[in-house]
């Protein structure tokens, strides 16, 4: 239960980062997103990460 939590909470790290770059304009892969340079692809993409740490946290903290 430990390692999937820890490896799901590194893919929401990730695909969060990914959206925060896209919304924010400076990851324009792939080219016919509808997520480039839009503001509230940044938010969710932080509150995503946010809770991929929260989740890497969790399972450091599960023995």
């Amino acid at each position: 239960m430990r390692v999937l939590l820890q490896i799901v909470g590194v893919l929401l790290v990730v695909m969060g980062l990914l959206w925060v770059g896209q919304g924010a304009g400076l990851i324009h892969w792939p080219q016919s997103s509808f997520m480039l340079d839009q503001r509230p692809w940044m938010w969710r993409g932080a509150l995503l990460a946010a809770f991929g740490v929260v989740l890497i946290l969790l399972a450091r903290r599960k023995r």
